[in-house]
């Protein structure tokens, strides 16, 4: 399973809940773009509509051999689940605070999927602790091997 692009979004904004492997529906020039390494899921969400769900703001940059027959790059794109896997993530996202996101895309026998995950927002204060706790284990990392290549 190689990441073709993680959102790192995803975990700082929200308390992780449960994941779930999706499938996705692509066109050939989507899939050529992310064999490119080449998209963006930062600010990508998951919505269900009529019992099904799409994956909405995801940028897929065009891929240029492809001319005319490209696709739209933010276009909605459904993922492929199970009827009661839909019904149960829909019921999780109608409480108040939860969302459904996308943290990566990732390549599973030739195919590609999506790690979508059901999070509760995380308040101002936690975001904060989470960039403190962040910098201190840099900082401890960066000590270590100060230490290590023999520099005081």
């Amino acid at each position: 399973m190689a990441d073709i692009v993680t959102n790192p979004k995803a975990r700082r904004d929200f308390h992780i809940l449960e994941t779930i492997e999706a499938g996705i529906v692509l066109r050939g020039s989507e899939v050529k773009s992310l064999r490119a390494g080449k998209a963006q899921i930062s600010d990508a969400y998951a919505r269900v509509e009529g019992g099904e769900i799409f994956l909405l703001n995801a940028h897929i940059p065009e891929y240029a051999p492809a001319n005319r027959l490209n696709h739209d790059p933010k276009a909605p794109r459904k993922l492929l689940l199970h009827k009661r896997e839909i019904h149960r993530l829909d019921a999780l996202a109608r409480i108040k605070g939860n969302a459904l996101v996308p943290l990566s895309f990732y390549w599973k026998n030739g195919k590609v999927k999506v790690a979508l995950a059901v999070g509760r927002s995380k308040a101002q204060y936690d975001k904060r602790e989470a960039l403190k706790r962040e910098a201190a284990e840099r900082e401890l990392k960066r000590a270590i091997m100060r230490r290590q290549s023999g520099k005081q």
